[in-house]
């Protein structure tokens, strides 16, 4: 059984949620290749590519979307 290492989706701020969203699509990545070595020669190809920039941010933007709902976006009271 894996490791926990998502207890909560609670963030103290928008700040602190999109750092969280950013390991959300870091880990997904890491789970769906699971071999460093791999991982490693991939990133020099889609490092030098703007559209799997696009596309990693957009995934970014997804993971923050949730984060801020289950943050009810950060309103007080």
């Amino acid at each position: 059984m894996a490791d926990t290492w998502l207890p909560s989706l609670t963030t103290a701020t928008p700040q602190e949620g999109f750092e969280l969203a950013t390991k959300l699509a870091r880990v997904g990545v890491k789970l769906t290749q699971p071999s460093s070595e791999i991982r490693d020669k991939l990133r020099a190809t889609y490092e030098q590519d703007a559209g799997q920039l696009i596309a990693s941010s957009q995934v970014i933007a997804i993971h923050f979307q949730t984060v801020s709902a289950a943050n009810n976006y950060w309103r007080e009271g």
